[in-house]
């Protein structure tokens, strides 16, 4: 997100169609094998306009933090969490500093954040400090295309993407980027969902600290 106050568009349209583009069939699909990973104490990062929360396992999360520095989307959010039936706490802030003590968490949960997230690594260390031993990584996210063809279309679409998505970045190597910051996944598996390839590989699993 951008560090300075956010214009009509971003307030106000923004929202709505992330909102629209994130609630896809394919990715709600991804969004509900995967969030029932997460238990016990969760920080989801990036948590946007809610759209994990109604996929949460009830009986394995006690309570959840939601940290997203786009205020604007957190009535939706807000809405959403109501309607979960889960503590929701919205905190306003990018995950470069995440504002709570090592060691605090169960599980921390990234969907389609990383991207715009503006220093990802200084991002996935914090979520790396806050966990607890043992604890859990749960990340589904788009990303770099294996195939050159692909990439370079990612590489040369991002400058104007990333002006009228949010940020958004296509060409983010999250397995490089998960490596760098300390992380290790096991599990990690990759996809192209439908639509068109610069905008849809994407990659999903859990990981640990090592």
């Amino acid at each position: 997100m951008n560090a300075s106050a956010p214009n009509w568009y971003e307030r106000h349209l923004l929202p709505r169609l992330l909102d629209f583009a994130c609630g896809l069939r394919p990715v709600w699909r991804q969004r509900h094998q995967l969030i029932p990973l997460a238990k016990g104490r969760v920080l989801e990062i990036g948590i946007g306009t809610g759209l994990n929360l109604e996929h949460y396992d009830r009986a394995q999360v006690q309570t959840i933090i939601g940290l997203d520095p786009g205020v604007e989307m957190h009535p939706l959010a807000r809405k959403r969490a109501r309607s979960a039936g889960i503590p929701v706490e919205l905190v306003g802030l990018s995950a470069e500093r995440i504002p709570f003590e090592a060691e605090s968490f169960d599980t921390v949960l990234v969907t389609y954040s990383l991207c715009t997230i503006p220093d990802p690594v200084a991002a996935l260390k914090e979520m790396r400090r806050v966990l607890k031993r043992g604890g859990k990584l749960v990340f589904c996210e788009h990303g770099l295309a294996p195939e050159p063809s692909i990439q370079a279309w990612q590489h040369r679409l991002t400058p104007l993407w990333s002006k009228i998505a949010g940020g958004c970045h296509l060409d983010r190597d999250i397995p490089a980027l998960l490596r760098e910051a300390g992380f290790q996944s096991r599990d990690m598996q990759t996809v192209y969902l439908p639509g068109p390839r610069p905008l849809t590989y994407n990659y999903w699993g859990t990981a640990e600290a090592v």
